[in-house]
């Protein structure tokens, strides 16, 4: 009998071929790949294969981001809150955009930044200054409320109201949401993109107040090269996790290209790179 998380990732990947994220297009280029290489082709058709992706146009502009975007968090949805037994709260598993009321400054590490935000607009020097660097907007988020007391203290009284006043995680000090984890979803990684996710970590991680929330990206790119200009390294981002890794690894190894191989090898073999299954549980820690 399979797993939640082995059924959660089989749909997860029905998903991206049903609406048209992992296609193939008449040429036989994945949506995933960069038809300038013949090594990206070959991975992404060799992944696309294992997939079984239908011949589809490939989708235009940010729609195939935007639903890439949407399917992770909702495989996050389908598998996090399941993991109550080591990581009990009330979470609550968001896709931000522009028209999402929910911010980076909604919640508690966060939300000086919206006082900084009404005052740098109203002082050029210091938006010329600052820019909005400090504004960071993540694609998906994962966030607890604060807890009532009876529930800090159940089984043994752990508050009371004498201390511990200023603590997030008490709903009587009447907190914001707790931030836990930061989620970019990169479909690609072209060059001229590669950064986005490292600018977006170390905006949060430099204008935080107090604990530092997971900072992840998952992507379907399949040029190692490529992944390691996201994955290697620390300091910024915890782990680059793949929407489908052992069959990535499959076909790297299928396409004979040692350079790739070894860097592979190295992302996984360093943990700079995990599957998409391996998320859920690495965000319970």
């Amino acid at each position: 009998m399979d797993s939640l998380i082995t059924k959660a990732r089989k749909q997860y990947h029905e998903k991206l071929l049903s609406h048209n994220v992992l296609t193939i297009d008449k040429d036989g280029v994945p949506s995933n790949a960069d038809k300038s290489s013949e090594l990206s082709k070959f991975i992404a058709r060799h992944i696309a294969g294992n997939l079984m992706a239908e011949v589809h146009d490939k989708i235009q502009g940010q729609t195939s981001g935007a639903k890439f975007e949407q399917i992770n968090m909702e495989f996050l949805a389908e598998t996090f809150p399941n993991l109550q037994n080591i990581r009990p709260g009330k979470w609550h598993i968001e896709k931000l955009g522009n028209r999402s009321q929910i911010k980076t400054s909604s919640f508690a590490q966060y939300a000086h930044l919206e006082a900084l935000n009404e005052f740098v607009k109203q002082n050029a020097e210091l938006a010329a200054s600052l820019g909005n660097d400090y504004m960071v907007a993540p694609d998906v988020v994962i966030y607890r409320e604060p807890e009532e007391d009876k529930v800090i203290n159940k089984g043994k009284i752990i508050v009371d109201n004498n201390f511990s006043k200023l603590a997030d995680i008490r709903k009587i000090n009447g907190g914001l949401p707790i931030l836990h984890a930061s989620i970019s979803a990169k479909w690609t990684i072209r060059s001229d993109r590669a950064q986005n996710s490292r600018t977006e970590a170390l905006g949060l991680i430099r204008n935080r107040k107090g604990h530092l929330p997971h900072i992840v990206v998952v992507t379907a790119e399949p040029l190692p090269s490529r992944l390691a200009s996201l994955a290697l390294g620390t300091g910024d981002i915890d782990c680059v996790y793949h929407f489908a890794l052992p069959e990535l690894r499959e076909a790297v190894e299928a396409s004979g290209a040692e350079d790739s191989i070894e860097m592979l090898r190295i992302l996984i073999e360093g943990k700079r790179m995990k599957d998409i299954s391996d998320l859920p549980l690495d965000l319970a820690v």
